[in-house]
């Protein structure tokens, strides 16, 4: 069983109303989440709320036989039959004015899955009928089954709508959400804060669970997902299997560097990495380990807690002139510069980074790899995303760059992946998927076999 919960756009409520839909159905069953599109912020509300681990299917990483696989892999591992997809902004925002690539309705139509749309009912009657006869015939090969109708003024107004939207669209309505500020959720520059770092938002979603429950026809949501019928045929692996020998591969995971797509950690896993888990942020040291991955996340948020710890940033630095592999993106990027915004940090790199009050880029990125480095080959490329308010200010020794960015910003000039011995950190943040290399040739470099 499985079902897309798609919005009309942004903003509509989406995230709010698919983990509280996750949360109600979990009281009976399992349900395994998915986020569509390169998101680390709301598969952690998901994976809050279901107890199992949110994962990411994307077009423009994957094939249609990988998003498959990826969507099956999930299900086998949390022993769920339920698979529940949050979209990415508007059903059909992709990349392109036209094609599917990158939207939500690509994961659709991949996983042959029917389709909730989830609409900003406000001051609409009539008009909401209109706006699902658009979505239903742009793309008629998309199945919108159902219809959620959020911030509802009141009984009256939702009963006025549904009428509208199932006697004009021919289309159920099977919810609505009333208007209320408490179901909302706390933002930040880079979108929703990660329910790692608020308690109080594991309340929320108990919050959102039981609104969920109170004022939509969880019954009929079920019986949508019965109806969805075979998966399509057709598989493809998401990553390379090569490495044999055994190594152990630290894993910067706290409040700080949350931001790390689970099949990458996982396609470690299976190339033989043992995944030991340390904090940068609250640890002496780095533990006993063979590589690093330092992933993104909000280094700027807590950059006086980073610089404080000093044997910690003196411990990376000489994991670093060791020769040892070191993998970071983004924030981790940022913490293996010399300071973010005047804080001391690694010096791994001798740049100073600031934050920004506009985003320095926000895309999906192909990047070609012009020097051979610890997780592709030089002359192959890799998809990847990125998004960030920060930049690096590369005064002094030109920094040796491992990326030629063909879609996308990079630091300067179309470049990315600062490259020092065997420490690697870019911008891009990608998913393996995208770049299959990146956990055989991350260990393979790690167990001393390149």
């Amino acid at each position: 069983m499985r079902l897309v919960l798609a919005g009309t756009g942004s903003a509509v409520g989406k995230t709010t109303i698919s983990t509280g839909i996750m949360k109600a159905l979990s009281h009976e069953q399992e349900v395994q989440p998915y986020k569509a599109g390169p998101d680390y912020i709301d598969t952690t509300y998901h994976t809050m709320a279901t107890g199992n681990v949110s994962r990411n299917l994307d077009s423009f990483f994957m094939s249609d036989g990988q998003i498959r696989e990826a969507f099956e892999r999930g299900l086998k591992i949390s022993n769920s039959k339920i698979g529940v997809i949050e979209g990415v902004r508007g059903l059909y925002e992709g990349i392109s004015p036209t094609g599917d690539v990158g939207n939500t309705a690509s994961i659709a139509k991949a996983l042959n899955a029917p389709v909730v749309l989830i609409l900003n009912s406000r001051s609409l009657v009539k008009s909401a009928a209109a706006i699902v006869i658009g979505f239903k015939t742009l793309d008629p090969t998309i199945r919108i089954e159902g219809v959620i109708l959020n911030l509802v003024k009141n009984r009256k107004h939702y009963l006025k709508t549904k009428e509208a939207v199932e006697k004009l669209a021919n289309t159920p309505v099977i919810g609505g959400i009333p208007r209320d500020d408490a179901i909302s959720v706390e933002q930040r520059h880079l979108g929703l804060v990660p329910a790692v770092e608020r308690e109080n938002i594991k309340r929320n979603i108990e919050d959102w669970g039981q609104v969920m429950e109170e004022n939509i026809d969880l019954d009929a949501l079920v019986n949508i997902m019965k109806g969805a019928g075979k998966l399509p045929e057709g598989r493809e692996p998401l990553f390379q299997q090569e490495n044999t020998r055994k190594v152990k591969m630290g894993i910067a995971r706290d409040e700080v560097f949350t931001f790390y797509y689970q099949d990458n950690l996982e396609a470690l896993e299976s190339n033989n990495a043992k995944l030991v888990y340390f904090s940068p942020l609250h640890d002496e040291g780095v533990p006993d380990v063979d590589g690093i991955y330092i992933g993104g996340g909000y280094p700027e948020i807590f950059a006086r807690e980073l610089e404080a710890n000093q044997s910690m940033r003196r411990s990376i630095e000489k994991f670093h002139q060791e020769g040892r592999p070191i993998y970071a993106e983004c924030g981790g990027l940022m913490y293996l510069t010399r300071s973010i915004n005047q804080h001391q940090m690694c010096d791994v790199f001798g740049y100073h980074s600031h934050m920004t009050k506009k985003p320095q880029a926000l895309s999906y990125v192909i990047a070609r790899a012009e020097h051979d480095n610890i997780i592709i080959p030089e002359g192959e490329t890799f998809h990847g995303h990125e998004f960030h308010y920060s930049k690096l200010e590369l005064e002094g020794q030109k920094p040796k760059f491992a990326f030629n960015i063909l879609r996308g910003q990079g630091v300067v000039d179309s470049m990315d992946g600062l490259m020092s011995k065997n420490t690697l950190a870019s911008y891009v943040h990608t998913h393996v998927a995208a770049c299959p290399t990146f956990a055989s040739r991350l260990v393979k470099t790690a167990s001393g076999d390149y």
